[in-house]
């Protein structure tokens, strides 16, 4: 799909790879719906996009994805506007890092409701206009993590497994149909995620050795170019792209003894 003239939809677009896409596709797209909880930012974000490509019609919504009444207001208002989208980047992420039997109970209900149900919702909702229109594409940004059992990050890892797992059978069912299923599967990336994810009291740490970190904008532009080359899978970085092929090639024993271990020493 050629997404020059699509009307896009992006979740999470108030900052990293969500605002990145945001930055990448104006110019190009004819319409895009920026969403985030954190409304002042992404009216500056439109303002910036607006000078730079006042071609392009940018709105902005303020949307709590946890929220099923706040998803519905969105879907309605989009068709009193007459905003048929063919473009859906689901990006908005929550996550937790620390022991799952410490864990908050209501940021866990935060990240279930976010990382999969308001995907799910948000993709059933525009997949049949797309189906009948034979053109779309939907990016759904997972993780590596989604490959993997990872201690401490037990619940994010666990939705990112569906989304990983949702996107390949999306993609299965909609094989005849025109439309492109692409999923995002960044390891560490330069955004403020991993920073957000740590709880209160906890030491931060930056997202992962220098090494393998992949800075956001080269994320966002290989994303768009995979889902503009209809591949079912991005994961950035050359160093993650080999320990995900060595991750999913391992038996699952040997995975369970290596979590184990990690656990441990954490």
């Amino acid at each position: 799909m050629n997404l020059d003239g699509c009307s896009a939809l992006i979740t999470g677009a108030s900052s990293g790879i969500g605002r990145e896409l945001a930055s990448q596709l104006a110019g190009r797209a004819r319409n895009l719906v920026l969403i985030a909880r954190r409304h002042e930012r992404l009216e500056q974000l439109r303002e910036e996009l607006s000078v730079r490509h006042p071609e392009s019609v940018i709105h902005t919504r303020r949307v709590d994805l946890t929220d099923r009444h706040q998803i519905e207001d969105l879907v309605r208002w989009l068709e009193q506007e007459k905003v048929a989208i063919d473009f859906l980047v689901n990006n908005a992420g929550v996550g937790d890092l620390g022991p799952f039997a410490t864990s908050d109970p209501e940021r866990n209900w935060q990240i279930l409701l976010v990382n999969m149900a308001a995907l799910t919702a948000l993709t059933r909702e525009f997949l049949p206009q797309m189906i009948a229109r034979k053109r779309g594409a939907i990016l759904n940004v997972s993780s590596s993590a989604g490959f993997i059992p990872i201690p401490g990050f037990a619940v994010y890892a666990a939705t990112k497994a569906y989304v990983n797992s949702f996107s390949e059978a999306l993609r299965a069912e909609l094989g005849c149909k025109g439309i492109t299923v692409t999923a995002l599967c960044p390891g560490p990336v330069e955004t403020e995620f991993t920073s957000v994810a740590h709880r209160a009291g906890s030491e931060g740490e930056k997202s992962g050795p220098g090494f393998v970190r992949v800075p956001v904008a080269k994320v966002a532009r290989n994303a768009i170019a995979a889902v503009e080359h209809d591949r079912p899978i991005y994961i950035p970085g050359a160093m993650i792209k080999i320990a995900m092929a060595l991750a999913r090639a391992t038996p699952m024993p040997v995975l369970r003894l290596v979590a184990r271990i990690t656990a441990k020493s954490g």
